[in-house]
């Protein structure tokens, strides 16, 4: 399938639904006749909402296309990979837990993580809101990445490492949470995959199109 380009899409203040016949259902006419997929690599310290009341960065300053949503969350003092989309349907989809998409992330921890630490995640953690799903997580090199502004604070008496942890849940700053509860306070958060979506060398601040799942 050829991959969808850029000047296909209508920007922000344009509308991409078309006029649809009044008879259509509810649920019908929430859906775009060209449904699109977007990914972007999300910088540090902006919203992933297209609107701010205090001014503060929002995906409008990254992508300029109109009626797409993002498609879940990610906290705002974290990185990497959003999935946005026009449609309903595939936004569930993508977010909504009971679909179990794995989210992958590289996570740069304070502290060397312990065998008893790393099989602790790997049986679940509990957290305020109850025992979180057991993830994987293994330790990786330091990966290649674009350099974040502000720098990450490091504490120079204190070691940092990094985990690639996989979750399939969904819940709030829970990956943040997850080391914290291990005592692995995490540094540096970014999400790298989204089931079968992967973020791979697209630059920071920059979104493409993608093919639209089966």
């Amino acid at each position: 399938m050829k991959k969808p380009s850029k000047s296909r899409f209508k920007t922000q203040g344009q509308s991409a639904y078309s006029r649809r016949p009044r008879l259509a259902s509810r649920r019908a006419a929430a859906e775009p006749l060209e449904p699109c997929l977007l990914m972007l690599n999300k910088p540090y310290d902006v919203l992933t909402q297209f609107t701010d009341e205090q001014g503060r960065a929002t995906l409008k300053d990254y992508v300029p296309v109109a009626d797409v949503y993002p498609a879940g969350r990610l906290d705002r003092d974290s990185e990497g990979l959003v999935l946005l989309t026009n449609s309903g349907q595939l936004q569930a989809r993508i977010a909504d837990p009971k679909f179990r998409l794995r989210k992958v992330y590289w996570v740069q921890v304070e502290g060397l993580p312990q065998a008893e630490q790393l099989q602790r995640l790997r049986e679940g953690v509990e957290l305020k809101d109850g025992l979180t799903a057991p993830a994987q997580v293994e330790c990786i090199d330091e990966p290649a990445l674009w350099s974040r502004t502000p720098p990450v604070r490091e504490r120079k008496t204190i070691p940092t490492a990094w985990l690639q942890l996989t979750i399939y849940e969904g819940r709030n700053r829970q990956v943040r949470r997850m080391t914290a509860a291990v005592g692995l306070p995490t540094l540096r958060l970014v999400r790298v995959q989204i089931g079968e979506w992967q973020l791979g060398d697209l630059p920071s601040g920059e979104w493409r199109a993608l093919e639209l799942p089966e």
